[in-house]
C-alpha cells in the first residue's frame, strides 16, 4: 500500500488515480500508523515551500516523513514535495527544509541575455525534455529525452552531482529528477506526464 501524504498542500487525487489507473492501492493519509504500515511513501506538494514546512509541522509529519526514510521503504518527492527533501529553500525568503539531502531551492533567473532576446518565462509551465544523466529505477523503461509535464518557478541545486537523474534545460540545465538509495524525486508531474509519468509511477510502486 502506497502511502500519499496529506498535509494539505497539493493535487492529491490525482496522484492518487494515476497509481490507481497502474494497478497499485494508494491512499491519501496524514495519519501516523498509517504512514509507518505503508510499503511506499509519497510526498506530493504545490505551493510555497514555506507554508508547505509549516503545514508538515503543523501536522506532525516530519517525524513520519524521516522514520519512513530511515525504514529504508522507497520513498518519492513530487514537485514541491523534491524541493522539501533539501537543506533550504530562497523562496520568499530563506526557508529550512527536511535537509534529508544536501542543497539548495533556487528561483529561474529571467534576465535578457541579448538585446532583444526574450526573457524567461517564470513559471516553466507545460511539457519539456528530461535528458538522462545516470540510469534510476524509477526511469526504467522511460525514454531519454521523454517529455514531462512541469508547473514550478524553483528547481532543486543539489550539492552532491552523484544523485541528479536527469537534467532538463529551460534558461539553462536544471536538475529534474534525483535518486539516493531508497529516495526518489522528480520536479515534474509524472501523474500529469502521460505514459512516461505513469511508467515511473509503476516503478515506483513495483519497488521492494
Amino acid at each position: 500500500m502506497i502511502a500519499i501524504i496529506d498535509y494539505d498542500m497539493g493535487n492529491l487525487r490525482s496522484v492518487q488515480k494515476a497509481f490507481e489507473a497502474v494497478g497499485h492501492r494508494a491512499v491519501i493519509t496524514r495519519q501516523r500508523h498509517a504512514i509507518a504500515e505503508a510499503s511506499h511513501v509519497v510526498l506530493p506538494g504545490v505551493g510555497a515551500f514555506g507554508d508547505c514546512m509549516r503545514n508538515l509541522e503543523s501536522y506532525d509529519l516530519i517525524d513520519p516523513i524521516r522514520k519512513s526514510i530511515d525504514s529504508g521503504k522507497p520513498f518519492l518527492g513530487i514537485c514541491l514535495g523534491l524541493q522539501l527533501l533539501f537543506t533550504e529553500s530562497t523562496e520568499f525568503g530563506s526557508h529550512k527544509g527536511l535537509n534529508i539531502l544536501p542543497g539548495k531551492v533556487v528561483r529561474f533567473q529571467s534576465k535578457e541575455t541579448e538585446e532583444g532576446s526574450t526573457p524567461l518565462k517564470i513559471p516553466h509551465m507545460g511539457w519539456n525534455a528530461i535528458r538522462m544523466k545516470k540510469s534510476s529505477r524509477l526511469l526504467e523503461g522511460v525514454d531519454d529525452n521523454a517529455y514531462m509535464y512541469f508547473v514550478h518557478s524553483y528547481y532543486v541545486a543539489p550539492e552532491q552531482q552523484d544523485v541528479v537523474c536527469t537534467a532538463t534545460e529551460y534558461g539553462g540545465s536544471f536538475v529534474s529528477s534525483i535518486e539516493r538509495n531508497n529516495v526518489f524525486g522528480c520536479q515534474f508531474h509524472p501523474e500529469k506526464s502521460q505514459t512516461g509519468g505513469l511508467k515511473m509511477l509503476r516503478n515506483f510502486g513495483d519497488l521492494s
